[in-house]
């Protein structure tokens, strides 16, 4: 054999490794989330599930996290593919603001859905004898983790209702189940939890202990200057020993990717999602509040071009 075809051959086996190295490689999509105890992570479970399944060649994962403000900080690092994060936070990521917890602008981020709203649930020992925002004056609280999105949210609440850190006896910045622990024991009176309604942290307190809410006023809400902050009602019998609505506010949860992710891809993950919203839903119930006429509208970020292109397929853009 020549010289010439060796290397012919040579050059023709090794395209030929390359193209089906190329069409082996798998799609990684890492789906990050937050608390193992909160709504994010069996929403993130649900959703690796789908795409485990329906994007063929793709390896899923599911990180447990500090939530929004660490999962958006990792995207913009290219550390995963997809996050859930509270609407007031990608809104602060894309603006970089500081205090916050972004450094700078992340104009990596591209959105994929609005999906389920966070409400914001202020839960005491009903011996605490805590029922307005005001009795919390003195209290023992704890409010998330420190820059989380929930203790973004504690802080523009309490602001609004005149009050701060240093009212409280003591505060702690502490996620969902350690907070609830710390109840159990006596060791905290309260904890303010961004989430979706009926949390299993918050059930699991209710079934151990008589509880109370705290009301947040419409007119409390409406002084936090913020329009990602809307009036809400935690309903009725939600949880065991909770007899009456509970006034609250709450923030709409936006699934967030990157420029990083392929339109395919990113096509791929929203069609799934909204074609199985029904399996979604044995995740978690928060799962029965995504809508895909209101998914594209009002978000703070621009849309992800393949799960624009989903939404003007189906007519819902």
């Amino acid at each position: 054999m020549t010289l010439t075809k060796r290397l012919s051959l040579f050059a023709a086996a090794a395209a030929f490794t390359a193209s089906t190295a190329a069409i082996a490689a798998p799609t990684f999509i890492n789906i990050l989330t937050g608390g193992t105890s909160g709504v994010y992570y069996p929403i993130g479970v649900g959703l690796s599930q789908l795409y485990s399944n329906g994007i063929e060649g793709s390896k899923t994962s599911v990180q447990a996290t500090k939530a929004s403000v660490e999962n958006l900080n990792l995207l913009q690092a290219g550390r995963g593919e997809l996050a859930l994060a509270l609407g007031d936070s990608v809104a602060d990521a894309w603006n970089g603001v500081e205090e916050a917890g972004f450094k700078a602008p992340l104009k990596k981020l591209r959105a994929i859905a609005g999906t389920y709203p966070n409400y914001i649930q202020i839960v005491a020992n009903a011996d605490a004898d805590i029922h307005t925002l005001a009795d919390l004056k003195g209290k023992r609280i704890s409010v998330g983790a420190p820059k989380s999105g929930t203790e973004l949210n504690a802080r523009a609440i309490f602001k609004a209702a005149g009050l701060s850190y240093e009212d409280m006896g003591e505060v702690q910045f502490l996620p969902y189940a350690e907070s609830v622990e710390l109840i159990k024991n006596r060791q905290l009176d309260a904890t303010l939890q961004s989430s979706g309604l009926g949390m299993a942290a918050i059930r699991d307190l209710a079934s151990t202990m008589k509880i109370s809410f705290v009301a947040i006023p419409a007119d409390v809400v409406g002084k936090i200057g913020n329009a990602a902050y809307q009036p809400a009602t935690i309903p009725a019998k939600t949880y065991d020993g909770q007899d009456a609505d509970v006034p609250t506010v709450a923030i709409t949860n936006i699934l967030v990717s990157h420029e990083g992710v392929s339109d395919d891809v990113a096509y791929q993950m929203t069609k799934l999602m909204f074609e199985n919203l029904d399996k979604l839903a044995t995740a978690h119930s928060a799962a029965k509040d995504i809508k895909l006429d209101s998914a594209a509208k009002s978000l703070p970020i621009p849309l992800h071009p393949g799960a624009e292109r989903y939404y003007k397929e189906v007519g819902a853009l």
